[in-house]
Parts: structure tokens; sequence; C-alpha cells
């Protein structure tokens, strides 16, 4: 790769990231390359985005992301490095544990998610844990509707009531 052809990737690299704020780093360098594809054809279903990429390209668009605080995920720049993007911020890494049932790859290097960064594999769990934007949406919806469902169940019960005892 020439000095030109790493330019643009690292450009190409930085416009990625300022435009996603739901950033995981896996290690997947034990995996067959039947497991790699396993695991791509799963992240495509999922519809998160999956790339290899070189770590000294990566580092480099990391220090010049918009956010500063992307740079923090550089120190887990180290081995072979998977680039995982999603709109949904816990997919990843429902998909990692869903994945190595079966062994101990792919690892969880580092994650960016919402402006949190989460460095270590010991960070999956919290991370598959975290709600999605519906789920939270569903959940305040589930809790709004309760006591209005509440009123209404005691408002009918008493209009029937009320009609059986004029009966």
């Amino acid at each position: 790769m020439n000095k030109q052809e790493k330019t643009q990737e690292i450009d190409r690299l930085l416009s990625i990231l300022n435009a996603n704020t739901k950033i995981y780093l896996a290690d997947c360098s034990s995996l067959s390359v039947e497991k790699v594809n396993q695991l791509r054809r799963s992240c495509y279903d999922k519809k998160v985005s999956m790339s290899v990429v070189k770590n000294t390209l990566l580092a480099k668009a990391l220090e010049r992301a918009n956010d500063s605080n992307l740079a923090q995920l550089i120190p887990a720049l180290k081995g072979q490095t998977a680039l995982m993007l999603t709109e949904t911020s816990n997919v990843p890494a429902k998909l990692i544990k869903e994945f190595r049932k079966g062994g101990d790859k792919p690892q969880l290097k580092a994650a960016y998610v919402e402006e949190m960064i989460f460095i270590g594999d010991d960070k999956l769990d919290s991370l598959a844990n975290l709600k999605s934007k519906n789920e939270l949406i569903g959940e305040v919806i589930g809790l709004l509707q309760s006591p209005i469902q509440r009123v209404i169940g005691g408002l009918e019960n008493k209009f029937k009531g009320g009609d059986e005892a004029a009966a």
C-alpha cells in the first residue's frame, strides 16, 4: 500500500468514525476463515457492518476524529482488529457473546457507544445488557399506559357493576 492509498484509507476510516456513535473493536485473529465468514454473515443478518482494518491506519483516524474521546480506543489496537458498526448499541455485543459459545473468540477489545468508552472483554456483558433506543421507548410507553389502563379498567368495572345494580 503506497502513501496515497494509506491516506485515502485513513480518510475513509475517519469519515466512518465521524458518522457513527456505536463502534466496536473485536479480535478475530484465532478464528478460521470459515468462522470469520459465519461471523460476517451473522453481522450482515443483524445489520452490523464488519471489516478488518489495519491498526496503524485506524489509530491515525482515531486521533483525527471529531470526538477526541475516540483516541482512548488506540491502546486496544493490538493484533488483528475487526471494526464493527451498528445502529443498535447492544447488537454487536450480543453477536459476539452468541458466536463464542463454542470458544473464546472473538473477543471484545473496546467499544465506543453513545460517547462512552468501554475497554476490554470484561465489558461485554455490560454492553450486551444495554437497552436499545426502541427498547427504552417501549418501556416508557408501557409505564405511561399502565396507570391509564388501570383507570379505564376501574371505570369499566364501576359502570358494569352500576348496570347490574339497576337491573
